[in-house]
């Protein structure tokens, strides 16, 4: 009995211990969620600016340096020189006689094998990734992959035509029925740059509501991440709902003056009919 009791006597302790030690757990997890984005955020920033800084520096003028003036080195010049040469750059070939210079340059840099190639390629990329009228990623979808009943989370990069679809049209079955395909980008986690390109029918893809960039988020964190989602037609009931509540509250003020007025007149005739007769 007295073991009994003193274990029953140990065990709020105990309890207020635990639960002291899951708030400290719990406080340094919430620090630790604030903090590591912030401080992963500035280290990489630093270290770019770093390498910027130690690539260009070396090819600004003597004159031009502020290192050679102060006797500390001043971190982030290389990348503001770095942007004024590019914006320089930009505005030359606007003209007519930097766009001669740049066709020229791209004639010869076109009859070397290799480099053309390469130069074809990444400009291209840079290109699609920055200009303004590049085509990007529509829609977030689910296509079954890579057999039946494993799903598999994609995004939708245009309608397979040309002669991509011309051939995979060819070997479908008479019966089938056409609706086209269409070429979706199958990322890989954590490193979505990378991935597969497939040609998927239109009736195996089934479209999601959630925007590209919560997709990616979902791919990057492994579905760690995963967005809030609320279904489209609960969306529409409560809106639904929310109008009809508008409406009666507007019906209930339309009516309010008339039943005011009502009850002031009925007051009013109760009162002369209770007056005494003369």
């Amino acid at each position: 009995m007295t073991s009994k009791n003193n274990e029953e006597k140990k065990g709020p302790l105990d309890r207020g211990r635990l639960t002291f030690g899951a708030r400290v757990r719990n406080y340094f997890l919430t620090g630790l969620v604030i903090a590591a984005p912030i401080g992963i955020t500035l280290y990489i920033t630093w270290a770019f600016i770093g390498w910027v800084d130690s690539t260009v520096k070396p090819y600004i003028p003597h004159i031009y340096n502020p290192d050679n003036y102060l006797p500390f080195s001043v971190p982030g010049v290389g990348l503001v020189f770095s942007f004024l040469i590019l914006t320089i750059l930009g505005f030359l070939t606007a003209n007519f006689v930097g766009r001669s210079l740049l066709t020229f340059g791209e004639v010869f840099v076109g009859r070397m094998p290799l480099v053309r190639n390469l130069y074809n390629a990444l400009k291209q990329i840079f290109e699609t990734a920055l200009s303004q009228k590049g085509k990007t990623f529509t829609k977030a979808v689910v296509i079954e992959y890579p057999r039946r009943d494993l799903w598999a989370l994609a995004f939708v990069a245009t309608e397979t035509t040309g002669e991509v679809a011309h051939r995979i049209e060819e070997k479908e079955k008479p019966g089938d029925a056409h609706q086209g395909y269409i070429s979706v980008f199958l990322p890989t986690t954590p490193n979505p740059t990378s991935g597969f390109l497939l040609f998927v029918p239109r009736r195996d893809i089934i479209m999601l509501d959630m925007s590209v960039e919560d997709a990616a988020k979902l791919v990057v964190s492994a579905g760690l991440v995963s967005p809030e989602f609320i279904a489209k037609h609960a969306v529409e009931e409560d809106h639904e709902k929310a109008r009809k509540l508008i409406d009666i509250e507007v019906d209930d003020e339309e009516k309010a003056p008339a039943s005011k007025d009502q009850l002031s007149s009925l007051k009013k005739v109760k009162s002369k009919e209770s007056e005494p007769a003369e």
